[in-house]
């Protein structure tokens, strides 16, 4: 799954997003579950090229496994995870419940983590030449006014703000959706869809060097909502939103595999133990 696929996700969460605000059931623990294990994943994968960017000669961007395609995923993705916590967060609040919100601080925070370590090799470190500095860099500022759009449209119905890059921009976004009524109206959304993909079309680099723990994430978070609500959208074409929904049905498999081999000792990187009695960590703010 590439970085455009998980932008265009990252919209869909937020289009949908306040349906989980309405009184309902737990989000299911099972997809919760996929999606912190697939994130742990590519996590585990970032922090392996970080480490090793100062080792052997770099890549050219174009380069499967290039740390200029790695840190383009994170940026990216960063989006689609900045927008997931938001509406998981807003869910757990407005049910009263503190589960959720838990396993999606986790992810963040870590996501933070990996952010912080590849916006460093932008300035001092090696890999990436200032070219390429330059490239990632207006895809930062991109990637973050896109994240304060789609998290202000969630501040209508829950307050999220937080968890935008600058939550002043996220609630000034969010006051005029409402005072226009767009946060709710199609032809806004597609016009949404349609400015997302336009500023997203150059820039980004064929490779993506997770896409299985990137589909794995995707198929977890549309196992959140109700299948009804991707079928009938008119956002995206159904051959997409199928694909990634029967990619939900044999994620867990997958997972299962590729953890069988770890040590019975080794423990998740993110918390302790996913379930809802984890003690719920600080928040961050980037």
């Amino acid at each position: 799954m590439h970085a455009r696929e998980i932008l265009e996700l990252a919209a869909l969460a937020s289009c949908h997003g306040p349906v989980l605000f309405l009184p309902s059931e737990p989000v299911p623990a099972d997809a919760l579950h996929r999606y912190w294990a697939a994130s742990k994943c590519r996590m585990d994968r970032w922090n392996r090229s970080l480490k090793t960017a100062d080792r052997g000669p770099p890549r050219s961007a174009s380069q499967p496994g290039s740390l200029y395609s790695v840190v383009e995923e994170i940026l990216a993705s960063e989006v689609l995870t900045r927008v997931w916590t938001a509406v998981l967060a807003g869910h757990d609040r407005l049910m009263g419940r503190q589960e959720a919100e838990i396993i999606a601080l986790s992810v963040f925070s870590a996501h933070q983590e990996a952010r912080r370590r590849a916006l460093k090799l932008l300035i001092d470190g090696p890999g990436i030449d200032a070219y390429e500095s330059l490239q990632l860099n207006r895809l930062r500022r991109r990637a973050e006014r896109w994240s304060d759009l789609l998290v202000g449209h969630l501040t209508v119905g829950a307050d999220v703000g937080e968890f935008a890059v600058h939550p002043e921009r996220a609630a000034q976004f969010g006051a005029d959706m409402k005072a226009t009524g767009s946060g709710m109206n199609e032809t806004a959304w597609r016009m949404t869809m349609a400015s997302l993909r336009a500023a997203f079309r150059y820039g980004l680099t064929c490779h993506a060097p997770n896409s299985d723990s990137n589909a794995q994430i995707a198929a977890s978070i549309l196992a959140c909502f109700p299948a009804e609500s991707f079928l009938s959208t008119g956002l995206f074409p159904n051959a997409w939103t199928m694909r990634l929904l029967g990619a939900a049905v044999d994620a867990q498999v997958r997972l299962d595999e590729l953890f069988a081999a770890e040590q019975p000792s080794t423990r998740p990187a993110f918390v302790a133990d996913p379930p809802a009695a984890t003690p719920k960590p600080s928040r961050f703010s980037s």
